[in-house]
């Protein structure tokens, strides 16, 4: 194989015990995949920062592709769907202005409780997509221009 992948993994520290899930299910999909990569972890407080970081990252031009996990819910006290939406148009918009391809595992559930039930489908879903998104970023990586 060429070169291996130089990829940014953003994380949000809110829920970070679900969020690093996504991380671990990332990091283990590409090790079996045996698509040689090399991972810069990057935290941030919480998902709506994670556009702009992932904007300067792209900007730095050391990155083949970008991940941005977070999971936003309902506090009670504003709008999360707001923000969500927010957040995954902003990571749009860093792609589309950088051309580094920029993949999101932000996830906003319609209700999310601390419950163990939820923690465990939580923990359980954010692995899954994690390596969905390991996929997707060989997947793009591998297209022919």
């Amino acid at each position: 194989m060429g070169s291996p992948l130089q990829i940014a993994f953003i994380k949000a520290s809110w829920h970070a015990d679900i969020v690093d899930q996504a991380l671990a299910g990332f990091t283990a999909d590409m090790d079996t995949s045996g698509t040689p990569y090399t991972i810069d972890t990057i935290s941030v407080p919480g998902a709506y920062e994670m556009p702009l970081q992932a904007q300067r990252l792209a900007k730095s031009g050391k990155f083949d592709a970008i991940v941005a996990a977070a999971l936003v819910v309902d506090g009670g006290i504003y709008r999360h769907d707001f923000v969500a939406q927010a957040v995954v148009d902003g990571l749009m918009r860093v792609q589309l202005d950088t051309d580094v391809p920029t993949f999101s595992v932000s996830l906003t559930p319609h209700h999310f409780h601390s419950n163990d039930e939820h923690q465990k489908f939580y923990f359980e879903h954010f692995l899954k997509k994690g390596a969905e998104a390991a996929r997707a970023v060989r997947a793009v990586a591998a297209i022919e221009l």
